[in-house]
């Protein structure tokens, strides 16, 4: 294995011999999938929601996912406090601004959010990541209509902004930071056929910042990944249903050699 393979495969082994507690606030439409991904992959996931106990919660969790998918009025609150109480305890927060662009109130949520505790990884498609740096680009439902390439630029943006890891995922995924970016080719298009496969990508980035301190690194190591298992589900399968059940297993059962054999990670900018 070359160095960066080491670097990934030892993050995994750590996340499957300390079982990191994950804390999610995320859409009722993808729990199951984002729990059953993270246990799958070795952490330990939580689904709190009570604005009474997710202080407590932050506290005791290893990193905070927070996921836009589903909002009311509640969970906003309950966002709020997880966030200030991730920046309280000096959490890592893996942030998913699902369907921003596509209302107002998804826009703004984000943007609000954002502003109350900056997120230590925000990943969003190419859309949504447009649209939280105010681009004139339409988000449809929760889909992007645009290839991620399009918005490095306007990634490295927010970056800068926020000062924290952005994560733009789709057929070539890239990570960017003030300093670095990723690309990153792994996956197959039969995993746009499910639904919550990018929740889960940030449930998984998650993960990785329980144990890797640098967002950057540990944002390309979840993404490669969740590539790498996405494309030897899709090998197995006769389509989106039975991809679930075989992107669980894989999870499970990835080898090192999985990751050195299929790992498509470069470094397009490293200053």
């Amino acid at each position: 294995m070359n160095y960066s393979t080491q670097i990934l495969w030892q993050d995994l082994i750590t996340i499957r011999e300390t079982t990191p507690l994950i804390h999610n606030i995320t859409n009722y439409v993808v729990m199951n999938n984002t729990a059953n991904a993270l246990l799958a992959l070795g952490a330990s996931p939580v689904m709190a929601h009570a604005l009474n106990e997710v202080e407590e919660m932050v506290n005791i969790a290893a990193a905070l996912v927070i996921n836009i998918g589903t909002l009311n009025d509640d969970w906003i609150a309950a966002m709020q406090k997880a966030m200030l109480s991730a920046k309280k305890f000096n959490k890592p927060i893996a942030f998913d601004p699902v369907g921003a662009g596509a209302t107002t109130y998804r826009t703004e949520t984000t943007k609000k959010l954002l502003n109350i505790a900056t997120p230590t990884v925000i990943r969003g498609n190419a859309s949504e990541i447009a649209a939280i740096a105010n681009q004139n680009i339409t988000t449809k439902g929760v889909d992007s209509t645009q290839d991620s390439q399009t918005v490095v630029t306007v990634a490295q943006t927010l970056a800068n902004l926020y000062q924290c890891t952005v994560v733009i995922s789709g057929a070539v995924d890239f990570v960017v930071s003030q300093k670095q970016i990723f690309q990153i080719e792994n996956g197959h298009p039969l995993m746009s056929k499910v639904t919550g496969m990018g929740c889960t990508a940030t449930a998984i980035i998650g993960a990785f910042l329980a144990v890797n301190s640098d967002a950057t690194i540990a944002a390309a190591h979840a993404m490669a990944v969740m590539g790498i298992a996405g494309e030897i589900a899709a090998e197995k399968s006769a389509g989106s249903g039975s991809l679930q059940i075989n992107f669980l297993d894989t999870l499970y059962n990835l080898k090192a050699e999985d990751i050195a054999n299929r790992l498509k990670l470069t470094i397009k900018k490293n200053c």
